[in-house]
């Protein structure tokens, strides 16, 4: 018998189960995919490393967080410095003084921040939704060509009815600086995410392509103490309904070309295309702007779509049915004897990577009385 079956090969089960083995535990790590990594596992085609789910760009403010990973492998500087198409007109995120320039013919602060505020005056109460709230951050123009018609496909809604908070913290910069993330760290680990997490799960045993939820109990019988890092509905069988998701569909291709759009990410923002952006994968790793050079390319283009039954759910939808209905079931969730849940889908929560993995480490350190 193990001391813990974990199920799910992502990052939050990878950390407990390299934290486990460090300890000394007998480890059981079973997977539903045909390989390990969960969502950040990164596939090598012709020298270029795919972000295989969508792109992942480490970063964190967390000394002790990077030290850990960094264990694991060495880091880039990569800096994720996103650009955004309305139609035939490029524009820098996250919206910074290069945006406002572009937006306006404008060069300085003051005239950017004047004209903001002129346009916030058209929401004079506190916002009710999120057309509204996004208009009382950064005004008419740019909510109407950066915003709207993004965030109606990422969430399959209106603005108009879609709540305040999933906007709130939408960076405005009076600066010329382009960097998405004001974190102190950030990078992608050279050679891919793989890597990193066949590292973490070094002397576990590991099977692919099973699925726990399809024998729950046999699996269990396994171990002493189960880590579940799936959906927390599913492992209930969903008795008290569906939470709710937004899922993702992705097509890649393969072009005969060193060069497709210059970076790594370009976000589409208008309605009527399909796909929210294009993601470029060589740029995370190395480009044109480092002297390494490949004669082929691989870009993804990235679609939101419903999450059902079979679906990879990868956005929650924290609102305020969801969030009851999880309430319910992390109350069936405490009452599970021997079974520990974790993680994005297990705690129904969006997490970035560096909370995820000391979310794990915490789960670790109690759990072996460290």
């Amino acid at each position: 018998m193990y001391d813990y079956l974990i199920v799910g090969s992502g990052l939050y089960g990878a950390v407990f189960a390299h934290e486990a083995i460090k300890n000394g535990k007998s480890v059981l790590v079973i997977e539903k995919r045909s390989h390990i990594g969960g969502n950040v596992y990164t596939e090598n085609v012709g020298g270029i490393n795919v972000h295989k789910y969508g792109p992942h760009i480490f970063h964190t403010n967390d000394d002790e967080i990077w030290e850990y990973v960094n264990q694991f492998a060495a880091f880039n500087r990569f800096t994720l410095m996103p650009v955004a198409r309305y139609r035939d007109e490029l524009y820098n995120m996250p919206f910074n003084m290069n945006t406002f320039s572009k937006m306006w013919g404008i060069t300085t602060p003051a005239e950017a921040e004047a004209i903001i505020e002129k346009q916030r005056e058209e929401i004079p109460g506190e916002p009710e939704n999120l057309e509204e709230q996004a208009i009382k951050l950064v005004g008419r123009d740019i909510y109407e060509k950066l915003v709207k018609g993004y965030t109606e496909k990422q969430w399959g809604r209106p603005c108009t009815e879609l709540p305040t908070f999933i906007i709130k913290r939408l960076p405005v910069r009076m600066v010329y600086d382009n960097n998405y993330f004001n974190d102190r760290y950030q990078g992608i680990p050279i050679g891919g995410y793989t890597k990193i997490i066949e590292k973490m799960l070094d002397g576990a045993e590991i099977w692919l392509n099973t699925d726990f939820l399809a024998n729950k109990t046999k699996y269990m019988k396994l171990a002493e103490k189960t880590v579940y890092t799936g959906a927390i509905d599913a492992y209930f069988d969903y008795c008290f309904g569906e939470l709710g998701f937004r899922s993702l569909m992705f097509e890649t291709e393969d072009l005969p070309m060193e060069n497709y759009q210059g970076c790594a990410m370009v976000n589409y923002t208008e309605r009527s295309v399909p796909y929210t952006r294009i993601v470029e994968h060589k740029h995370f790793e190395f480009g044109c702007q480092t002297g390494e050079r490949t004669s082929h390319t691989v870009i993804t283009r990235e679609y939101p779509k419903t999450w059902q039954k079979g679906d990879e759910p990868y956005y929650p939808i924290n609102d305020e049915k969801n969030d009851q209905l999880y309430s319910e079931y992390r109350k069936l969730a405490d009452k599970e004897k021997n079974v520990m849940f974790g993680g994005r889908l297990g705690e129904y929560k969006y997490y970035d990577m560096d909370k995820v993995i000391g979310s794990a480490i915490r789960a670790a350190e109690c759990e072996l009385g460290k």
